[in-house]
């Protein structure tokens, strides 16, 4: 269920503690989570240069491997 990522911490597969989901924001064209937010939208919209912030505040669903107590996510492709 989406509503259990609010809140999780969020750590990489190498160990790095990446922060906690804050938002998720769902692709309404397939109605499936495209992306979780470390930080609040309304914080990412404020930004001079939003598309910097998004990249750095946002990880793929897709990279996710995993949600239990914290969510685990792959490394971000270069």
């Amino acid at each position: 269920m989406i509503s259990s990522l609010y809140g999780k911490r969020v750590l990489s597969v190498s160990g790095k503690m990446m922060g906690e989901v804050k938002e998720v924001i769902i692709d309404t064209d397939s109605s499936a989570v495209s992306h979780i937010l470390l930080d609040e939208m309304r914080n990412l919209t404020k930004s001079s240069d939003i598309r910097a912030d998004f990249f750095k505040n946002s990880i793929e669903y897709k990279r996710i491997k995993k949600v239990a107590e914290l969510v685990i996510v792959g490394e971000r492709a270069h």
